[in-house]
């Protein structure tokens, strides 16, 4: 029970520091969005995430800890840093929204991960208070869904009509590079996966994002646009790195499914932009090959989700034996 008790800790100040990432992300965000309901949007969810950030504080100094300053200042460095890339885009909004998208599934599965450990280890304080976060990350991940079609408007705003297939082809390539991101996280999480059921699940996954990655090649091709190597080469070499951040990582399983949960979430907001771009261009197959991708990808993230606890399980071996 020791144990379970240092681990609930550890999630705890794991959670602190996401919520001061998305700190960081939600003040600059608003000034970034370009339209305003999407600036609304996240100017509340601001005020909501400073609460989250002072709730999780107090669980910890409830519990005689202390949130942990090197992870924390890291968060707000790396939260700074997106707001910074989504800035130098010439999409900024939809972007800052498909990356907040992504985040706030990083959150809700966090924050339901920490509930499961609190119920385990009986903390009921803790229990109510993810409960509560995660119902508010996931409305808030609502909302931003509901904004894509703003965020479509805010980016193309000064695009002209024939500069759309030139813009489409930046999208196409966009979603390759994400795709070849997501083949380096998924080639490497079989390994790092817990249980056999979420090996199979990442590998099934990797086959099928080949797959999607081939239909991508094919259409660009077609196009005479061609992926981003460069875009491709980036993102990718950041898959490798996460390959070794969860290899050093106590609690893999764990982390492991929860960010692969929120990069399908990555996906599939992109893919949202994308079928929306399509459509506006009158690119028909691209839209296709969008609203095809699209039910994959949501399908996979379900399939993840409903394996959580198995891969908090697996991380949490002193559970089975206390």
């Amino acid at each position: 029970m020791a144990a379970l008790e240092e681990q609930l800790t550890k999630y705890l100040t794991d959670v602190h520091s996401i919520e001061q990432q998305a700190l960081a992300q939600m003040r600059v965000a608003p000034e970034l969005a370009e339209d305003p309901q999407i600036a609304e949007a996240f100017s509340r969810h601001c005020h909501e995430t400073i609460e989250h950030e002072r709730a999780v504080r107090e669980r910890l100094e409830a519990r005689g800890a202390k949130p942990a300053v090197l992870k924390d200042m890291l968060g707000t460095l790396t939260g700074k840093g997106f707001t910074m890339f989504a800035r130098a885009q010439p999409d900024t909004p939809g972007k800052l929204v498909v990356h907040a998208f992504s985040y706030e599934h990083m959150e809700l599965a966090a924050h339901e991960m920490l509930t499961h450990v609190a119920e385990l280890a009986g903390d009921a304080e803790t229990v109510a208070a993810a409960r509560e976060i995660g119902a508010q990350e996931d409305a808030m991940a609502a909302r931003l869904a509901g904004l894509f079609d703003r965020a479509v408007d805010a980016s193309l705003r000064e695009v002209a009509h024939d500069e759309l297939a030139d813009r489409l082809d930046s999208y196409l390539a966009d979603a390759h590079a994400i795709e070849a991101q997501s083949l380096q996280l998924l080639g490497k999480a079989p390994k790092h996966a817990g249980t056999e059921q979420l090996a199979q699940v990442y590998a099934e996954h990797r086959a099928e994002t080949e797959r999607q990655q081939q239909r991508l090649d094919e259409l660009l091709n077609e196009r005479d646009g061609g992926p981003s190597r460069l875009k491709d080469a980036a993102l990718a070499l950041g898959g490798l790195n996460w390959g070794v951040f969860f290899q050093a990582q106590p609690d893999t399983p764990a982390k492991l499914a929860a960010f692969a949960y929120a990069f399908e979430h990555l996906e599939i907001a992109a893919y949202e932009l994308l079928a929306r771009v399509a459509r506006r261009a009158g690119e028909a197959e691209a839209e296709r090959l969008a609203t095809e991708t699209l039910r994959e990808e949501r399908a996979a993230a379900e399939r993840l989700h409903g394996l959580f606890v198995p891969a908090l399980e697996a991380s949490l071996p002193t559970t089975t034996t206390a």
